[in-house]
């Protein structure tokens, strides 16, 4: 488990390549309060912005992500 992970998305490439387990990604409370500050403010559309976060842990290696998005996830088409 890296946590948190956007900010340490070399730390998680660097597990990936060196192992062979699952590695779980775990995007913190912060890390959204962060996208959602800023989409408040007009700063960014907060779906795209949640959507390049989770798939840079996925490039980075990540099998799985734990997130406080989930849900939104579940939800949206």
């Amino acid at each position: 488990l890296v946590k948190p992970a956007l900010t340490n998305l070399d730390v998680l490439r660097e597990a990936r390549d060196g192992c062979d387990l699952p590695l779980f990604a775990y995007q913190v409370s912060g890390e959204r309060a962060m996208l959602v500050a800023a989409a408040e403010k007009g700063q960014l559309d907060l779906r795209r912005a949640v959507d390049e976060c989770l798939l840079s842990m996925r490039r980075a290696g990540a099998d799985a992500i734990v997130t406080y998005e989930a849900r939104e996830r579940v939800r949206r088409p």
